[in-house]
C-alpha cells in the first residue's frame, strides 16, 4: 500500500489517500471532540476499491474496481497503529474501528477475517468493532457468520451494528439505494437473533432528509426498541449530495430542528441519538469518497493532458 496524500489535522480528522494494486483508496481516522485521542480514537477504513450501490448522497459510489483482500484491510489498520501505537499496545478507552469508510461491507467476506484476527494482532482491551450496512438482499450468509463472530469474539457490548435505513417510505429508500435491501421485516427478524442480553442495541440509521418522510409509527410495527435504536444525522456535503439535489432535515447547528421528530419516536419507545460530528470535519472534506474522487479526477485530467 503506498500512501499518496494526507488531510486533515491530527486533534480532529485526518483522511489518507492511497494506492493499493493502482487503484486509489481512502481511509481515516477521527478524535470524537471533545475527547482526547487516549479516551475515544475512531478508524474508518474501506472495504471496497468504490462502491457498486450508488447511494445518492455517497461519492464512494463513482467507481468500483473490486473487493480488497484481508491484508490489504488490515494494511490501512496497521498504518494508523503504527503512527500512534507502534508495538500494537492500543491504551484507549473506546477504540473503535469502523468497516464503513468506501464500499459495503456486506459484499466482502475478507470484512469478517479481519474481524477473527484483530484480537489477536492487537492488545486493545477497549476495541469495538463497527459495521454499518445497507443489508443487500443477498447478504444472510454474511450476516449469519457476523453473528457467530460477535458471540465469540466481541460480546457484552464489544460490536456495534448499524443498518442504513434514511426513510421509512420505500419508494424512496431504493431512489436513495438503488440496490435490492432487506425488507425491514427482515432485519427485524436478523436483530432477534443477533442481540444478546448485554450487546449494544442495533442501530437504525436515518440521515434526515427533506422530502424524505421518517414515520416513527411504521418502524414500530416492525422493530422492537428493546433490540434497536434510532440515529438520526445530517446530511454530509458531499458532492454527490449537492449533484442530486438532497438537502438536510436536521441543521448540524441546530439539534432542535428535529425535537418534534425525537419526541415521537420517545413516545413509541425508542431511545434516539442525534448524531452531529465535529463540523470542522467537513471542512476538511472527511467524508465518503470525497478525497479519491478528487484523486481520480486530477489523474484523468494529467492523462488527457500528457
Amino acid at each position: 500500500m503506498l500512501v499518496i496524500k494526507e488531510f486533515g489535522e491530527d486533534e480532529i480528522a485526518k483522511v489518507y489517500v492511497s494506492e493499493i494494486k493502482g487503484h486509489p483508496i481512502e481511509f481515516a481516522e477521527s478524535v470524537a471532540q471533545p475527547f482526547q485521542r487516549e479516551d475515544k480514537w475512531v478508524l474508518i477504513v474501506s472495504c471496497l476499491f468504490g462502491c457498486p450501490v450508488k447511494c445518492l448522497m455517497c461519492d464512494a459510489g463513482k467507481f468500483y474496481n473490486g473487493r480488497l483482500s484481508k491484508e490489504e484491510i488490515l494494511e490501512q489498520i496497521d498504518y494508523l497503529i503504527s503512527k500512534r501505537f507502534p508495538s500494537r499496545v492500543v491504551p484507549v478507552k473506546k477504540f473503535k474501528i469502523q468497516f464503513t469508510r468506501m464500499g459495503e461491507p456486506a459484499f466482502n467476506q475478507a470484512v469478517l477475517e479481519v474481524l477473527e484476527e484483530l484480537p489477536r494482532r492487537y492488545l486493545a482491551p477497549g476495541l469495538i468493532p463497527s459495521i454499518s450496512t445497507i443489508g443487500p438482499k443477498e447478504c444472510g450468509p454474511f450476516l449469519d457468520r457476523l453473528l457467530l463472530i460477535k458471540n465469540r469474539l466481541y460480546p457484552k457490548g464489544k460490536f456495534q451494528l448499524q443498518f442504513s435505513i434514511h426513510t421509512t417510505d420505500i419508494i424512496k429508500r431504493r431512489q436513495l439505494i438503488p440496490l435490492p435491501q432487506m425488507t425491514f421485516r427482515e432485519i427485524a427478524e436478523f436483530g432477534k437473533r443477533f442481540y444478546t442480553a448485554g450487546d449494544r442495541k442495533i442501530t437504525l440509521n436515518f440521515i434526515v432528509l427533506k422530502d424524505y418522510p421518517i414515520e416513527p409509527k411504521i418502524l414500530r410495527t416492525f422493530f422492537d426498541p428493546s433490540l434497536f435504536i434510532v440515529k438520526l444525522t445530517p446530511l454530509n456535503p458531499t458532492n454527490n449530495a449537492r449533484n442530486n439535489g438532497l438537502k438536510t432535515k436536521l441543521d448540524p447547528y441546530n439539534q432542535k430542528s428535529i425535537s418534534q421528530l425525537v419526541d415521537e419516536f420517545h413516545s413509541f419507545g425508542f431511545d434516539t441519538i442525534i448524531s452531529i460530528g465535529d463540523l470542522q470535519e467537513n471542512e476538511i472534506g472527511s467524508n465518503c469518497g470525497q478525497y479519491v474522487s478528487a484523486y481520480k479526477s486530477e489523474c484523468t485530467a494529467h492523462q488527457r493532458h500528457s
